[in-house]
């Protein structure tokens, strides 16, 4: 059942996350004026995923180090490897299919679509977003509940 706060759990995990791809994908647009549109596309996906799971693994890594630090206890390889594994399973299908259709798709097309080229990133971003969330979502409920 979706209520208010679970937007808002989901909200406040995936924000400066998402921040930082918004930023990176901008930035990475002005590439277009040196590449072809094809390029850039794949240019603005690649800078959006290394700012995204950039800013999700430091942290989720932080999180786990600050409540171990509460319990007085040091962080362990074993947290590690099972905060990487949580996040392939989260992230994992949808991050494929975002990454190698999906974003290129619509960061290619919506500017062209809109005759706007900023306008049509900023649209692209969005409706790439809206896919990948909707999985991504999904997958973080199911680790959820598992645990």
């Amino acid at each position: 059942m979706l209520t208010k706060s679970n937007f808002k759990e989901w909200f406040n995990r995936y924000k400066y996350a998402e921040l930082a791809s918004t930023t990176a994908a901008l930035l990475t647009s002005f590439f277009s004026t040196i590449y072809s549109g094809l390029t850039t596309a794949y240019l603005i996906t690649f800078a959006e995923y290394l700012a995204f799971y950039g800013t999700i693994l430091v942290s989720s890594y932080r999180k786990i180090a600050q409540q171990n630090k509460l319990q007085n206890k040091t962080t362990t390889f074993g947290e590690i490897v099972s905060l990487v594994k949580n996040l392939v399973l989260e992230f994992g299908y949808p991050a494929f299919l975002d990454f190698l259709v999906v974003r290129p798709f619509c960061m290619y097309w919506m500017p062209i679509l809109c005759g706007n080229y900023f306008f049509g990133i900023i649209l692209g971003k969005i409706t790439a977003d809206t896919c990948f969330y909707f999985f991504t979502i999904i997958n973080y409920e199911i680790i959820k509940k598992r645990s």
